[in-house]
């Protein structure tokens, strides 16, 4: 009896392993209509947050920014990353080694035949970008990697 109780536990838990994998804090949720999230966004702003699409590699934007401050969602606002976080990786987009807790959903992508990691806002579901384990080791290790158009700096005093 124990066997197949377990065989039933597996069988109900494998086709959820490697899934989405949610943050540990809980956000307040931000549900809006395609229509809604049309007007808000400019063009470019939608096909990258909505429709998971990727700005062009460029040092323009945020990539070569180091302000002091926070970079939000730009699609809800929630605070993402601290420029503290942010680095040079010479990889066209801008790059943090962390994000801050619980504003981060990680799910896995294999939609160019590889596998990676996509990062969502936790709180609208808008696609952000990608982490990939090649960040700076002496902190984290991580690189997110970010669209320009996902984001919006907030000055720090």
């Amino acid at each position: 009896m124990m066997k197949l109780l377990l065989i039933l536990l597996l069988l109900i838990a494998i086709p959820f392993y490697g899934q989405t994998v949610k943050t540990k804090r809980m956000t307040k949720k931000v549900a809006k209509t395609d229509a809604e999230w049309k007007e808000q966004l400019t063009k470019q702003e939608y096909y990258v947050l909505r429709q998971a699409g990727t700005d062009a590699p460029s040092d323009a934007g945020y990539t070569a920014h180091f302000e002091k401050g926070t970079y939000q969602c730009r699609a809800c606002e929630t605070q993402l990353f601290e420029s503290n976080t942010k680095f040079e990786s010479h990889c066209g987009w801008p790059s943090f080694d962390d994000a801050i807790e619980g504003t981060i959903i990680y799910k896995k992508d294999t939609s160019l035949g590889r596998e990676r990691t996509e990062i969502i806002c936790a709180t609208c579901n808008s696609h952000l970008g990608h982490v990939f384990d090649d960040g700076p080791q002496e902190t984290t290790g991580k690189r997110y990697c970010v669209n320009t158009s996902s984001i919006k700096f907030v000055k720090g005093e």
